[in-house]
């Protein structure tokens, strides 16, 4: 598998809205999933999850506008 450019942008672009919403909802996250610093904790587990979501609803995007948006018109 190639990484292109627009792959790396995307990658880029999930981090950064990812570690953008979490750390604007990690006051309202439970204590333990509230990340320390300088250490790997339960909070660096929910923030990668952030970024997961982040690049998974990117690439369903993706998906939907690649296969027309689901308009493939009436059934027959």
């Amino acid at each position: 598998m190639q990484l292109t450019r627009a792959k790396w942008i995307k990658f880029l672009i999930s981090i950064l809205l990812g570690n953008g919403l979490y750390f604007a909802l990690s006051p309202h996250l439970p204590p333990a999933a509230q990340h320390q610093a300088w250490a790997v904790d339960l909070g660096t587990v929910v923030d990668f999850w952030f970024c997961l979501l982040v690049y998974g609803l990117l690439e369903l995007g993706d998906f939907i506008h690649s296969s027309g948006g689901g308009k493939t018109g009436p059934r027959e």
